[in-house]
């Protein structure tokens, strides 16, 4: 059978395929626009049979990068096809990558536990988005849900819940200034990095209806947020945190749950946490499961020569790129 892969330029008819077919929210077309503001280049194709009919979609992600490894190439959980034409899309999808592009490698992390790929492709050591996460099946009923969280977790959601604070939607770019006051409090207070201000205004814009930010208020203040991306199936954790007085209150607890219950009122199915990394944020999410789900990571496939010495810098140039990135900031506030 002869198959390719064609351009797709329609906002409608990329986010249609994608929603109909189970496609994870950071294949949607506004996670592309976002990026493709941010230092990336978006390339959004279809998989179409020998009688042009739609058998899958991937969203390809572009990064330059510096001679010689030319560029590379990223599927945030993609690509959105079934089985029976994975292994073309895959054998396509790196033609087309080498050929267009000349990048070092093309990078795929599936949204899926168990993922078959056909030859040439590797389990790849470096990772862009981690494949430990909890997962919550949300065709379970509530009371499922919380039997299956620890005991203190459940505690701590009947307590938040009782506080003096109310959870509602964000609406305008004016209420989330306010919740990135909250983010930057949290970031401060748990030492992580942050994207400029300006790419989370894009996430909101970009994404629209498929990324809803929840926020706990005490009077016109939040005190703690949540941001989803969200497809027809899947919830998928962005963004979080809270201030001091959301901490006093364990506010992240009834937020949490408000969302959860919230995503299974709309319909959706699955509920990712968007990732376990080491340290207390870890600890509080594996509290909501009775286990966590182990993605099957990232695959690359290898089209140059340079690979595996991208490959084996990879964690070097990241590192150094975190550091400056530190520096720079330390920089400014000071």
């Amino acid at each position: 059978m002869v198959m390719n892969l064609k351009s797709c330029r329609d906002r409608v008819e990329w986010d249609d395929y994608v929603l109909e077919n189970g496609g994870h929210p950071l294949q949607l077309w506004g996670w592309g626009e976002l990026k493709s503001s941010h230092g990336w280049k978006v390339d959004r194709l279809f998989l179409l049979d020998a009688s042009d009919r739609v058998v899958g979609a991937v969203s390809l992600l572009i990064r330059t990068l510096n001679w010689p490894f030319k560029s590379l190439a990223y599927v945030p959980r993609g690509p959105v096809v079934g089985d029976v034409h994975r292994q073309d899309m895959l054998r396509l999808l790196a033609d087309y990558v080498q050929r267009t592009y000349g990048s070092v490698a093309v990078s795929i992390e599936p949204d899926a536990v168990e993922y078959e790929v056909s030859d040439g492709w590797r389990l790849a050591k470096n990772q862009i988005l981690p494949s430990r996460t909890i997962l919550l099946d949300l065709t379970r009923t509530e009371d499922e849900l919380l039997a299956d969280m620890a005991k203190k977790t459940r505690q701590y959601i009947r307590k938040s819940s009782s506080e003096n604070f109310e959870i509602r939607a964000i609406k305008s770019r004016g209420e989330l200034v306010k919740c990135l006051d909250v983010y930057h409090q949290t970031s401060a207070r748990a030492g992580f990095d942050l994207h400029s201000d300006e790419y989370y205004y894009d996430v909101f814009e970009k994404l629209g209806e498929h990324s809803p930010v929840f926020a706990a208020y005490q009077g016109d203040q939040p005190i703690a947020f949540l941001w989803l991306a969200i497809s027809a199936e899947t919830a998928y954790e962005l963004y979080g945190g809270m201030n001091e007085q959301g901490q006093v209150l364990r506010a992240n607890f009834a937020l949490k749950w408000y969302a959860i219950r919230k995503c299974r009122e709309w319909g959706l199915s699955r509920y990712d946490f968007g990732g376990l990394l080491d340290g207390g944020i870890a600890t509080f999410k594996m509290g909501w499961a009775a286990g966590e789900t182990k993605l099957a990571g990232t695959f690359d496939r290898p089209l140059s020569v340079f690979y595996v010495v991208w490959n084996q810098g990879l964690p070097l140039f990241k590192k150094a790129a975190r550091l400056a990135k530190q520096y720079l900031s330390k920089v400014k506030n000071n």
